[in-house]
């Protein structure tokens, strides 16, 4: 098929560097430019980071490992591939995947980490051993985007990317801050209680914890966790500074995005607590200021109690300071924060709309790519629990926006935070009828139109991919791929790259490739962003509760070539339409180095 002609390519270069920003003749440098071999760029294709030896009681530190290579899966496609599609592929869209980032403020007195005292397993994630080192872990998975602007495959520069969800912890205006800033590029300072830390992993009291400083004498120290004098100073000492993720970044609610600790319902005296001047340390303080409020939520009295009661100080707490930045932010304050961002990379929303903030709606549409469109639903439960489902109106809006698709021949890809193995939710407040649909009937639902080729989510912390063929007697129509990304807060801290390829045979192939972030294997002692990542990355790949190394998931969850008949004929994309596509997107990662760079 016909390319661009000379004198397209002059116009749309001059075009894009003035959209952009860039010098005109650097990016037409660029763009006539052959990228470099893929060989170089890192992924888990050239190495991945697995379980070493004991270093003391039952702490294991981390070893670099071989790399592993794609695997093809046949599940939906149910025939052998052509062997020589190989040498006829062409990138459709190259695609970075995030999910569960759980940026934390690790100081704010919102946290509710004595819950792990009553039981590890049932509230291992209301404390994590490397919770001061969230925000530095998060721009490190960053770096690692950047890094793999072009695709370790193809070379196609990335054209988008996506997030998943729980993206703030525990609700606080300011880790949704942090995050959308480490997205954006923006520097971030950790240092949120002042530039002494202000925590129960710097108070002896808090023998349940893991303390850095002195790890004796609690179920962290008993394990084996190392003694790291400097780590909570290192945590807040300087800015965490990212480069910025190299393209337009698209966003959907997570539980935690929605609830507490991704579970319960927003209470006064959460409120409260959060930008107070008093932090627990012990589980009666918790119970007593929080889990008590809570519970008696429809009381005003009960709720004036609490919220004098934490002003006044009680046993169990200790003071930090206060700050008003950690708010708990309302739901439809998730949505208007990502207006508050940088032009570029984008788009301003990053997927919602003006008329999300107007109606209050959380689901959105945007296209990716000129054949790629994105259908950003909100799975979250706003009642309780962590689980999903999804409400009917999203769900007939879903089969509207599906039809749509394939009327217009555009790919589709879904984005939620749950799978569709946690899409079970039924809770709903007193009188409420509402009409909720679950994961089978989301997964029928995207059988019947054959342009849903993926379903993007996270929300189980593991790498996970489902194949959902069409049932037998439905004629060779495949099925659709589901692609469960990991988090930045369990090991093995790992996200994903996933590229859409037509094979010029009548199929597609959705390769996913792992990223670990961009930091050594084995953390240094230097107190960078980097050292800081790995040492968490470690800590984590430790912290028992979490049951950590199943979260790698099997080498079919991780790089993969997963195939499946193409919903329409592809040729109708021209090589000329692609080629547009390509210099749009090469001169947005020019400009993003240039950002980067300065």
């Amino acid at each position: 098929m016909g390319s661009l002609s000379r004198r397209q390519f002059l116009t749309r270069a001059a075009v894009l560097a003035a959209a952009l920003g860039v010098d005109v003749d650097d990016l037409a440098r660029v763009l006539t430019t052959a990228q470099a071999g893929v060989a170089d760029i890192p992924s888990t294709l050239q190495q991945t980071i697995l379980y070493g030896g004991v270093q003391k009681g039952s702490y294991r530190r981390l070893i670099a490992g071989p790399g592993e290579p794609y695997i093809p899966r046949l599940d939906v496609l149910k025939r052998t591939p052509d062997a020589g599609r190989t040498a006829r592929r062409r990138s459709l869209l190259y695609l970075g995947h995030l999910s569960d980032l759980h940026v934390i403020d690790a100081q704010s007195p919102g946290r509710i980490e004595p819950m792990i005292v009553q039981d590890h397993s049932a509230w291992g994630s209301a404390f994590h051993p490397h919770d001061p080192l969230s925000p530095h872990t998060t721009a490190a998975m960053v770096q690692a985007f950047a890094d793999a602007r072009y695709s370790p495959l193809t070379g196609a520069p990335m054209g988008a990317a996506v997030v998943t969800g729980d993206s703030a912890d525990m609700h606080s205006h300011l880790e949704l801050r942090w995050y959308i800033d480490l997205m954006d590029g923006v520097a971030v300072d950790p240092a949120s209680s002042g530039r002494e830390y202000q925590g129960v992993q710097a108070w002896a009291d808090a023998e349940w914890a893991y303390r850095p400083g002195d790890p004796a004498g609690g179920a962290f120290g008993d394990y084996g966790f190392p003694t790291l004098p400097t780590l909570l100073a290192d945590a807040i000492a300087a800015p965490v500074r990212s480069p910025g993720l190299p393209a337009p970044w698209y966003a959907v609610y997570g539980n935690h995005d929605t609830l507490l600790l991704g579970t319960f319902e927003l209470s006064p005296s959460l409120h409260a607590l959060a930008v107070g001047g008093q932090k627990a340390y012990t589980l009666a303080a918790t119970a007593s200021s929080f889990l008590g409020g809570w519970g008696a939520s429809t009381s005003a009295i009960q709720q004036a109690v609490d919220a004098a009661g934490l002003a006044l100080g009680r046993p169990g707490f200790r003071a930090v300071t206060a700050n008003p930045e950690r708010r708990i932010f309302e739901t439809r304050e998730f949505m208007a924060e990502h207006f508050v961002t940088e032009p570029e990379p984008g788009p301003v929303g990053h997927g919602f709309t003006r008329d999300n903030l107007r109606t209050g709606e959380t689901w959105w549409k945007a296209d990716l790519s000129p054949h790629v469109r994105a259908l950003g639903l909100d799975t979250c439960n706003a009642v309780a629990g962590p689980d999903g489902a999804l409400p009917d109106v999203q769900f007939q809006w879903l089969r509207e926006e599906l039809s749509r698709a394939e009327a217009e021949q555009k790919l589709v890809v879904v984005l939620s935070h749950h799978n569709s193995l946690t899409m079970e939710n039924t809770a709903q407040r007193p009188g409420q009828d509402e009409v909720l649909r679950h994961g089978q009937e989301v997964i029928d639902l995207l059988l019947e139109f054959p342009v849903a080729v993926a379903w993007l989510n996270g929300h189980t912390h593991l790498n996970q991919i489902l194949a959902h063929p069409r049932p037998a007697g439905a004629g060779d129509r495949g099925g659709f791929w589901e692609i469960t990304t990991a988090s930045c807060i369990d090991f093995p801290h790992q996200q994903q790259v996933i590229e859409i390829v037509d094979n010029r045979d009548g199929t597609l192939s959705l390769f996913t490739t792992v990223l670990d972030h961009a930091s050594p294997v084995t953390p240094g002692a230097s107190g960078s962003t980097a050292d800081l990542a790995s040492q968490a990355r470690e800590l984590a790949a430790n912290d028992w509760a979490e049951t950590p190394i199943m979260r790698r998931g099997s080498p079919l969850d991780r790089n993969t070539e997963l195939l499946l008949p193409a919903p329409f004929d592809l040729e109708a994309i021209t090589d000329a339409a692609l080629e547009a596509q390509r210099m749009t997107e090469r001169a947005r990662i020019l400009a993003h180095e240039r950002r980067a760079a300065s």
